[in-house]
């Protein structure tokens, strides 16, 4: 069997806002044109764009969510316990993919953090408005050299322009995913 090879998009943004103005849109246009989506599996934006991915008929790509640990899995007794955070993975992850990773948002580049992850499976990155944990995939996007456009309507990710390529609006979005 030889499956078709989809891209992998990763949608980092917001774990407590939706921003839906953004992430319906976006769920929507990249399963209407044949990605696969990976995000961390978590609320707010990851939540969102998924569970407009999933309402598209028809479509060939999956949801996946890299979801981390709820504590260290460092020992034996601590990987008994092995547990991921309440409410991980949403209900519209389609593939779960458990870590033993815990951290996340201020310690999100930690060598510990499924961000990495994330970032390194995808073949493009999409930043919608977030929080400390969306600067750090951002940042390690750009380390890791990933092509990354920030979905950035008010200029929340200003400081990055100039590393990134940026769009103000779904269009824009489309647009560079023409060139």
């Amino acid at each position: 069997m030889n499956p078709e090879i989809l891209p992998m998009i990763a949608v980092i943004g917001s774990g407590t806002e939706s921003h839906s103005e953004l992430s319906c849109p976006l769920g929507k246009w990249l399963a209407e044109n044949g990605f696969h989506l990976i995000n961390g599996g978590g609320s707010g934006v990851m939540a969102e764009t998924a569970r407009a991915f999933i309402e598209v008929d028809n479509r060939k790509g999956k949801v996946i969510g890299v979801i981390p640990s709820q504590a260290a899995c460092g020992s034996e007794e601590e990987r008994a316990d092995y547990q991921s955070p309440r409410g991980y993975p949403n209900s519209y992850t389609e593939i779960t993919i458990r870590t033993h990773l815990p951290h996340s948002g201020l310690q999100g580049k930690k060598i510990s953090s499924r961000n990495h992850i994330i970032v390194l499976s995808a073949d493009v990155v999409i930043a919608l408005p977030g929080g400390p944990g969306t600067r750090s995939e951002i940042e390690l996007a750009l380390e890791y050299k990933k092509r990354l456009i920030l979905l950035s309507p008010n200029r929340e990710w200003k400081e990055f322009e100039q590393r990134a390529e940026t769009a103000k609006t779904m269009h824009g979005v489309i647009q560079k995913f023409s060139k």
